[in-house]
Parts: C-alpha cells; sequence; structure tokens
C-alpha cells in the first residue's frame, strides 16, 4: 500500500529549464530519435534535481516516473554528466576572480562521506578511502573559494587517507594555477594542512615545541583565522543545499563529477560564478 503526497522542490524554474536544455542537446548530439526515451527532458531534469537536492532514494524516483531503477540510474549519471562536462577550469576560475577584484582566494578540502568500501590502501590495515581525521570513509575534494565563501572551483577527488596537501599535490593544474595567482601579487589562503606548500599557500605560524607564540605571530594567525574561516562557507554551501554531498552510496571514484555538477546548479540558480 502507498500514498500519493504533493511536494514542492526547492529550486527554481530556471534551473530546472537550464538542465532541462543541457539534457535536449545531449539526446541531439547522440542522435536519440524522437519518443524513444520513457521520460521527456523537463521530467529528466526533475528526477535528477530531486536526486542532487533532497538526496531521493533511486527506487523512489524509479518507482514516481514509472521506470525501472536501471533506467533511472542512467538517467541520473545522464544529468551528472552533462552538468560536470561544464565545469571550470581553475584558470579560468581564478581569471575571473582576478577580473573581480578579488585580494585573494581560500582554498580548503572538504571530506565526502561515503558508504564502508574496503579498498586496500598503501598502509596495511588501512582502508583506501578511510579518513582518519574525520573517522569515516570518504573522498577528499579540494574546493577554492572567493574571500566571502562563494566556490569558484572543485577538483577531482582523492582517496579520503589523503591529507588535504597531498590531494592538492595530486592535481597538477591545482599547484600550477595558484602559483601563477600568487606570483601576480595576489594570495591563497589555506590551514595548516598545507605547510608543505609554504610559498604557495599563505598559512597561519605553527606553534613551537613549547607551544608558544610571539605576540605579532598571535595577531597575524588571529587575522589569517577571521579571512581563512569564510572558505567552510564555501564547503558549507554546497552540502546543505545539495543532500547528496553528504553521503554518497555509489563509486567514490564518481565523486568529482558529481561535486562539479552541484557547482555548476548553484552557479547558475544563484547567477553568480565569482
Amino acid at each position: 500500500m502507498s500514498v500519493a503526497y504533493t511536494a514542492v522542490l526547492n529550486v527554481s524554474e530556471g534551473s530546472v529549464l537550464f538542465l532541462s536544455g543541457l539534457l535536449h542537446a545531449e539526446r541531439v548530439r547522440r542522435g536519440t530519435r524522437k519518443g524513444r526515451r520513457a521520460l521527456g527532458t523537463y521530467k529528466q531534469a526533475v528526477l535528477v534535481l530531486r536526486w542532487f537536492l533532497d538526496d531521493t532514494r533511486m527506487l523512489a524516483l524509479a518507482r514516481d516516473n514509472a521506470i525501472a531503477v536501471s533506467t533511472a540510474y542512467d538517467y541520473r549519471d545522464e544529468g551528472i554528466a552533462v552538468l560536470a562536462a561544464r565545469r571550470p577550469s581553475l584558470h579560468g576560475a581564478l581569471l575571473a576572480a582576478k577580473a573581480a577584484g578579488h585580494s585573494h582566494v581560500i582554498v580548503d578540502g572538504t571530506l565526502i562521506h561515503t558508504d564502508r568500501i574496503s579498498t586496500p590502501g598503501p598502509t596495511r590495515g588501512v582502508d583506501l578511502w578511510w579518513s582518519g581525521k574525520h573517522r569515516h570513509h570518504g573522498g577528499n575534494i579540494q574546493v577554492v573559494s572567493t574571500p566571502d565563501g562563494w566556490p569558484l572551483w572543485t577538483s577531482d577527488v582523492r582517496p579520503g587517507r589523503e591529507h588535504d596537501m597531498s590531494a592538492a599535490r595530486a592535481n597538477p593544474e591545482l599547484l600550477a594555477r595558484i602559483t601563477d595567482w600568487v606570483s601576480d601579487g595576489a594570495l591563497a589562503l589555506a590551514d595548516l594542512g598545507y605547510e608543505g606548500e609554504p610559498a604557495t599557500f599563505t598559512i597561519p605560524f605553527k606553534k613551537t615545541q613549547d607551544g608558544r607564540l610571539a605576540v605579532d605571530e598571535q595577531a597575524c594567525n588571529a587575522l589569517h583565522g577571521a579571512l581563512r574561516c569564510l572558505g567552510e562557507r564555501a564547503n558549507s554551501l554546497l552540502k546543505t543545499t545539495y543532500k547528496a554531498l553528504r553521503r554518497y552510496r555509489g563509486c567514490p571514484w564518481r565523486l568529482g563529477s558529481i561535486t562539479a555538477a552541484a557547482l555548476i546548479l548553484l552557479h547558475h540558480e544563484h547567477h553568480r560564478t565569482t
């Protein structure tokens, strides 16, 4: 027995039409004939957005649209792909930030939780996707944001066992573009997790063995923390807007594309990129 009810999706009509247009263009590119799909592009866009916004289970999405569960997965994955294909390059994002007059950007990593994955890592007895810091399985995503905490760019995923510095080094575009950004006189604020690249990232002073800092160093750290903490808003904005990013129940290597797709939706919904 089931009960039907009316629900409202917390997204603008413009975002649905935007995604519907991308899906239509993809069908044209593939040469999909009219009437060969179970759902039109508008209903498919709603299906994809329901998953992103509410993390609606695929069984429910399939039932509500009278399609097979496997078809619902295919439709969702197609939506993710067309959105992720529009992800900005870090070079373009930083050029836009420079044009907007931003004096600095904030670089921070966030862990997107996943179900338990017993994939052996390089350390014996430790899963590849297990984050010791967060005590949870997940994928590490690097996020570059504006001074007020608006996400500009997201990286591909790295296994949760990797610290932020290791994840940043695994992405050659990230270090290269941030180095260019800094060489132009701007700053890239980061926490002590990035202390391995002090010439690239502006990080706070680290306490000495006696646990003391000079007064000037304390003042510098306080100012640094006040500016950098806004970068946490970027991570929070993505996860609170799109519940699908709070815990993913699929192959973790897909998290980079999923996060990039969420970024494109966020930019379009708020009509803001920088």
